[in-house]
């Protein structure tokens, strides 16, 4: 080993470094403005030393100390409370400390009110003990309970437990920053309430980690991710691999957009369970501080500038579009001008602002402008796509301020995955009043929705990038759009021509959301005007109440409710396995179905009904309070600013849970109507063909006959190429049912399509149709709800009561088989228009054939 000369230091005689204090900002760490990567090393356990602390000897510890320096890492995780000699000597050395509380995690511990008041108390005691010391980052309030104590007691009843040892943590310190150090078995704990998010993860395999991390990522949202442990065992790998494969786990966690990793461990030496651990070797150095190869390799990345350069840098354009957008615009190009990327121009539209948006554009002289009459969002996209040199076209928002990694985090995804389109999240900025505060914290802004923890069914418009050439192929932004809208419709068709798109959560923009509630309101309004014509060009992809029906998950949805599926833990047998992981089950029809203007519609006429009627209105406010109790359940959960977390802000952020999807449906209706009006009728042919008929099946069949070798796919495409233009909804069969297509006509009645090809040698097909009608689960429900409510009046001697719902549920019935009715006749006349687009030759029915 090399000589080291070490300073004869006396930290209790010389001041010491001030290390500046690390705040937390999205999804990094900042000291004042500048970012601050967390690189670490594990420091111990150990024995007990002569100064009866557990760690080693004084000039063991500070010839430690300065090979970590050399080695540029700037923090040590301990697993003990380190004395106040030690906590000054690394702030002398520029480390910080990462402290872990030692208790009793590894027996039943919430089984005693003892135990748990001493693990309290531990926690206390450690937090006084560091906290005025200038070098500490923060604490973990737990290491990796083992997964049988967690499955013992529960996952709801362990996290609450860590979250009321935060609160110790926060009541002795209240400015430190606080975690807890989980790992793959116990995953599901979803430890969302602490300052990051860290978490222990040993795997070697560079597919297996980076697909982790990306998992990682979204667990953490918009937190920083801190991997507080992961490491080699060079024992058993050998040296060099010990050292390759550090290389590729620091390579990753950076690229990825880790905001810290901590290696463990810095040495061989290693003391536990009351003795010395020595058939395990994860140090960077050995027992006796020799340098091994993976020191070097971890220098290489801790020493190098963060985010690890990338092996190229293709050329971004970056497309600002601004309609009167004076009030964030300066903050917007300023963060713009000061990315990390060599090789990228901002091209600002100006779509004609009538504020002071032109002024402050034209005050930066490093972008382009182009000034236009107002045209929409979608036709300024498109003017930026076509004045770029860039391959790459990136879109933010003027109401957006850009990470300084930005363009780096987003380029990096790009050049890893091969795809052509990627996305990044977008966090709104902290606010100093109360209503912006509770804005921001409001559903229904723009976010991202994750097929997986790295493919993206859709990215919001304010933190989108593409390649040049794809952008070009499917036709840029649709100008239908005019303010919302164009990002959904754009990642559909992206999605329709069989591109992926993914996902960079590090790329991040802060995204201004509105500062009032009138504004808030206005863009709801906005936003269910573009549902209504996104509707118009992807009906399949809507559900019947005019929604988006995302097969995704939908990140920072507050609107979910008690009555969504249970998640499900995967354990393993036996609770063993190595990946709990947390399952959740797609949003059911119930989740949201309480906070529509359908169903607070209905509960007010409910209301008024019962009371005219002399019947009990309470039965009607209880539909109200279901839907209230979602908005307070959204408003409990919602991740507000701890200085308007009392009862005005959670009350302001329910009403605005309550009130937005009301206006969006509202404003939806209201487009679709328009919408509707505007559509080509199907203009009736002269009918062939007599279907055959089963009323015992309430179905028809027809028969068609080619000799040309149509399937029954070019029948079915046809079907859906009539009836998608004249907005009827269609579902297509994924694999799961017994028809082909199922087509919607309102809310009550449905059409399933279903084709049988007959081969009859060479190109000859008959193609047999069955066109089968059901009313909706909606419509049963109705029906059945009348029924019942009839009957118990009846039965309570309600007489006026059981003859008014009597009467309404066979008004409803009659209307709904008539509405039936009509489709089974469209569908026959739409079979038959099609049938003689293809050429297709009406066949005898089963009936009136006659075998060979």
């Amino acid at each position: 080993m090399e000589n080291i000369s070490f300073p004869n230091l006396d930290c209790r005689s010389k001041p010491l470094p001030n290390l500046g204090t690390v705040t937390v900002k999205g999804k990094f760490f900042f000291i004042g403005e500048e970012k601050f990567f967390l690189k670490g090393v594990t420091y111990g356990t150990f024995s007990l030393g002569s100064h009866g602390a557990p760690f080693p000897e004084k000039p063991m510890v500070e010839k430690d100390f300065a090979l970590m320096a050399e080695l540029g890492a700037n923090c040590i995780r301990t697993y003990t409370i380190p004395p106040d000699w030690l906590l000054n000597l690394a702030a002398t050395y520029g480390l910080r400390i990462l402290i872990g509380i030692p208790w009793a995690q590894h027996i039943a511990f919430l089984d005693s009110s003892s135990t748990r008041a001493e693990i309290r108390q531990a926690i206390a005691n450690g937090v006084k003990a560091c906290r005025e010391y200038p070098g500490v980052f923060g604490y973990l309030i737990g290491n990796e309970i083992p997964s049988d104590i967690v499955r013992w007691h529960g996952p709801k009843q362990i996290r609450a437990f860590l979250k009321e040892l935060m609160g110790v943590v926060k009541d002795a310190a209240p400015k430190a920053l606080v975690s807890y150090a989980n790992y793959p078995c116990t995953e599901y704990l979803n430890i969302d309430f602490t300052d990051f998010l860290s978490f222990n993860v040993y795997l070697h395999r560079e597919k297996d980690f980076r697909s982790y991390v990306s998992r990682l990522h979204n667990l953490a949202e918009d937190k920083p991710l801190v991997l507080s442990e992961f490491g080699v065992d060079s024992i058993r790998e050998g040296t060099q691999s010990q050292a390759e494969i550090l290389a590729q786990k620091l390579s990753t966690s950076f690229d990825m957009g880790a905001a810290g990793t901590i290696v463990f461990s810095w040495t061989d030496e290693w003391f536990t369970g009351g003795s010395a651990i020595e058939d395990w070797a994860f140090g960077l150095v050995d027992a006796e501080r020799s340098k091994k190869t993976a020191f070097q390799t971890v220098q290489q990345y801790y020493t190098a500038h963060l985010p690890p350069a990338l092996p190229e840098y293709p050329r971004v354009s970056v497309v600002v579009c601004a309609y009167n957008a004076d009030r964030t615009m300066d903050s917007c190009l300023a963060s713009l001008k000061e990315l990390n990327y060599p090789n990228y121009e901002v091209i600002v539209i100006n779509d004609g602002s009538n504020d002071g948006t032109l002024k402050i554009a034209k005050s930066y002289d490093y972008i382009k402008l182009i000034s236009q009459d107002n045209k929409g969002l979608s036709v300024a996209r498109n003017v930026g796509l076509a004045e770029a040199t860039g391959e790459i076209i990136a879109y933010t928002d003027s109401d957006c301020v850009a990470d300084p990694d930005w363009l780096t985090y987003m380029v990096a995804k790009f050049l890893s995955s091969g795809l052509s389109a990627v996305g990044g999240p977008n966090f709104p900025p902290p606010e100093n009043s109360l209503v912006p505060s509770c804005v921001a914290v409001s559903p229904g802004g723009p976010t991202h929705v994750l097929l997986s923890d790295e493919v993206a069914e859709h990215i919001p418009g304010c933190n989108m990038a593409f390649r040049r050439e794809v952008l070009e192929e499917i036709g840029g932004f649709d100008p239908l759009f005019h303010a919302a809208g164009d990002d959904v419709d754009i990642c559909w068709r992206l999605q329709d021509k069989g591109y992926t798109i993914g996902f960079s959560p590090a790329a991040v923009v802060w995204h201004f959301r509105r500062n009032t509630v009138k504004d808030y309101l206005k863009q709801q309004r906005g936003y269910g005007k573009a549902e209504a014509l996104v509707y118009f060009k992807h009906p399949y992809r809507f559900n019947l109440l005019g929604q988006s029906q995302w097969l995704g998950r939908i990140y920072g949805d507050l609107s979910s409710s008690f009555l969504s599926g249970q998640p499900v833990i995967y354990s393993g047998g036996f609770g063993r396995g190595l990946f709990q992981t947390l399952y959740e089950p797609p949003a059911s029809f119930l989740s949201y179905l309480p906070l529509t203007l359908e169903w607070n519609v209905g509960a007010a006429l409910l209301f008024i009904y019962l009371v005219l009627s002399g019947g009990n209105p309470w039965l009607g406010i209880a539909p109200l309070f279901l839907s209230w109790s979602y908005c307070i359940s959204g408003s409990l959960r919602a991740p507000m600013d701890s200085r308007f977390q009392g009862l005005q802000g959670r009350l302001l952020v329910g009403l605005l849970i309550y009130l937005g999807p009301l206006v969006r449906s509202w404003e939806r209706y209201f487009w679709r109507r328009r919408g509707l009006s505007q559509v080509e009728p199907i203009k009736f042919d002269e009918l062939v063909q007599k279907p055959e008929i089963s009323w015992q099946k309430r179905s028809l069949f027809l028969s068609y006959w080619t000799e040309v070798g149509l399937e029954k796919e070019s029948l079915i495409q046809e079907v859906m190429d009539f009836l998608l233009p004249r907005k009827y909804f269609i579902t297509v069969d994924q694999g799961w049912s017994d028809w082909d297509l199922k087509i919607h006509q309102g809310f009550f009645p449905r059409a399933m399509i279903k084709v049988c090809s007959e081969n009859h040698g060479g190109n000859k097909r008959l193609l047999r149709v069955e066109s089968a009608l059901k009313l909706s689960r909606m419509g049963t429900t109705i029906l059945w709800v009348w029924f019942l409510v009839t009957i118990i009046s009846l039965l309570l001697g309600l007489t006026k009561v059981a003859l008014a719902t009597g009467v309404v549920g066979i008004v409803s019935a009659t209307i709904m088989m008539y509405q039936n009715f009509c489709l089974g006749r469209t569908m026959y006349h739409v079979l038959e228009i099609v049938s003689k687009k293809l050429q297709l030759v009406p066949a005898p029915s089963m009936k009136d054939r006659v075998a060979p």
